[in-house]
């Protein structure tokens, strides 16, 4: 059997090993789960949890993954905390039988990581990046927000390196910081109070002026072997809540996930973000990881999680890939669990 370790990671791993346990009708994989907190979820839906050691980081960190690798007799590793540098010491796993499913080589991790210069580098003809402006000062950010909104209606922000759209804003010239605070609008902020704030900042790190993209966002989970597509379910996000999400196929969405899969060497689950806007399909990010929902995309027909793991571990042609069902509407609903 062989012993697939996942470390500290995104809570959404616990449906992803679910669906790899239920992919997995053979029982090839004993899957390991670990984390530094003695009650989270993730590690339930594994066939063995452990509990990783609290404040270790950076090079101390894969130390320890090292040693737990070769303690644990791990075969295949799935890297979430510290994944460009456990990438960048491949070879010390591999000295010890263990082999690192790593999303990208670690230079394209740093990159993938880096908007501004993800934007500047990623080459997708059907799907390119959207204009932008780096801005670390009001004088940069008031030089750039002249220029781009006369061109574009409304503009928006967000830190050059982030996840999970944390400091992410629309920026509106019509509607005062007292009303959006009433509002609870977490992602809008008028023009007045974001210069206030960027006055009263001394330093702040890059971040980024793009024109909003006001039409449809489309998260895409992919499955990669070193640069080749093998797999991509697009699901389309509603413009306004409580209408779930749709399964579908696009050509030019299926030829930018395999142009920038190509450029980066992605391997393993992938999940890149589009939306639309005024000029087209642009391409918003790279996340080298699995998606919070790719357990909704996989409902389309490809177990995308078990199919990852199995075209790491034995190839794209040791897999049958199931057909998309395109046009499927999909959505998630909260489960009660009991930790202890």
């Amino acid at each position: 059997m062989t012993r697939v370790w996942f470390n500290k990671t995104f809570s959404s791993v616990y449906g992803a090993l679910n669906l790899i346990r239920q992919g997995d009708t053979s029982e090839t994989y004993r899957l390991i789960c670990s984390s530094p907190n003695p009650h989270a979820i993730a590690p339930l839906a594994a066939h063995e949890a452990a509990l990783e050691p609290s404040g270790l980081k950076g090079a101390e960190y894969v130390d320890w993954c090292l040693a737990f690798c070769r303690e644990q007799h791990v075969d295949i590793f799935v890297p979430g905390k510290e994944a460009s540098l456990v990438g960048s010491r491949r070879d010390a796993f591999d000295a010890i039988g263990t082999r690192v499913m790593s999303a990208a080589p670690p230079a394209a991790l740093d990159l993938l990581h880096n908007k501004a210069e993800f934007y500047a580098t990623a080459s997708a003809p059907t799907a390119p990046s959207p204009e932008f402006a780096v801005f670390e000062s009001l004088e940069q950010f008031d030089e750039a927000y002249a220029r781009m909104r006369a061109d574009h209606p409304m503009l928006c922000m967000k830190p050059s390196v982030s996840v999970y759209g944390i400091g992410f804003r629309k920026i509106l010239e019509d509607r005062s910081g007292f009303d959006l605070l009433m509002a609870g609008d977490a992602y809008r902020i008028d023009l007045r109070s974001l210069r206030e704030l960027l006055e009263r900042a001394t330093s702040f790190r890059p971040m980024l002026l793009m024109p909003y993209l006001a039409g449809h966002e489309f998260s895409v989970d992919c499955v990669a072997e070193d640069g080749v597509l093998v797999c991509a379910v697009a699901r389309c996000k509603p413009l306004v809540a409580g209408a779930g999400q749709e399964i579908v196929v696009r050509e030019d969405i299926q030829q930018a996930c395999t142009d920038l899969v190509a450029q980066f060497a992605l391997n393993g689950n992938v999940n890149i973000q589009f939306r639309e806007g005024d000029e087209g399909l642009r391409v918003l990010e790279i996340n080298p990881r699995m998606s919070g929902g790719i357990a909704m995309a996989s409902l389309a027909g490809p177990n995308l999680p078990y199919l990852g793991l199995a075209v790491f571990d034995c190839g794209r042609t040791a897999v049958d890939v199931p057909a998309i069902e395109a046009g499927l509407r999909v959505g998630e609903v909260t489960q009660a669990l009991r930790l202890a």
